[in-house]
């Protein structure tokens, strides 16, 4: 098992099932006697630092922000029909929570496409209005810090695509 370092303190990297972070340091701990060495990762928005060994961080899906060409691609799947599958609610929820967990902004992009409403469609349940505002949240974070613009102005994008699209 390696220990590279593939990234450094400052780098924006995106954690599965937090969104998009900030490496603010690089910590060697002993737990039982092993030394481990960790990634420090604060999510501002949640208020929370999450210390990944860097020797699972691959594993655990950890990555590098995505390219300006994969943001464009999730862009893209949010102007494509959705796909809305006829199976019950709970089911496609649990379905949608993966997606947001993956951490891949195109199947993120799914879900915020699957479950947008325009203004004049408020036909949408509490649990898929929660659901999309996770994903477009995960989706406008990451967006904002590729773009480098704030979360508002990305957040606006998103739905400015959506809205033309629908």
């Amino acid at each position: 098992m390696s220990d590279s370092f593939d990234f450094t303190t400052g780098d924006h990297v995106v954690y599965p099932a937090h969104g998009v972070g900030k490496i603010i340091g690089i910590e060697n701990h002993s737990i039982a006697g092993i030394s481990v060495t960790l990634y420090a990762i604060q999510f501002e928005k949640e208020r929370m630092t999450l210390k990944v060994p860097i020797a699972k961080a691959k594993a655990s899906g950890l990555r590098r922000l995505s390219s300006k060409d994969r943001i464009k691609a999730a862009l893209e799947t949010l102007t494509g029909p959705s796909k809305v599958k006829k199976i019950m609610w709970s089911r496609r929820a649990q379905e949608y929570e993966a997606k947001i967990n993956s951490g891949d902004p195109v199947s993120i992009a799914e879900v915020v496409r699957d479950l947008y409403r325009g203004e004049d469609q408020s036909d949408q349940s509490y649990s898929e209005r929660q659901i999309y505002h996770a994903a477009l949240e995960r989706l406008a974070r990451e967006l904002a810090v590729v773009e480098k613009i704030d979360e508002r102005k990305a957040t606006e994008r998103l739905e400015a695509v959506l809205s033309k699209a629908a």
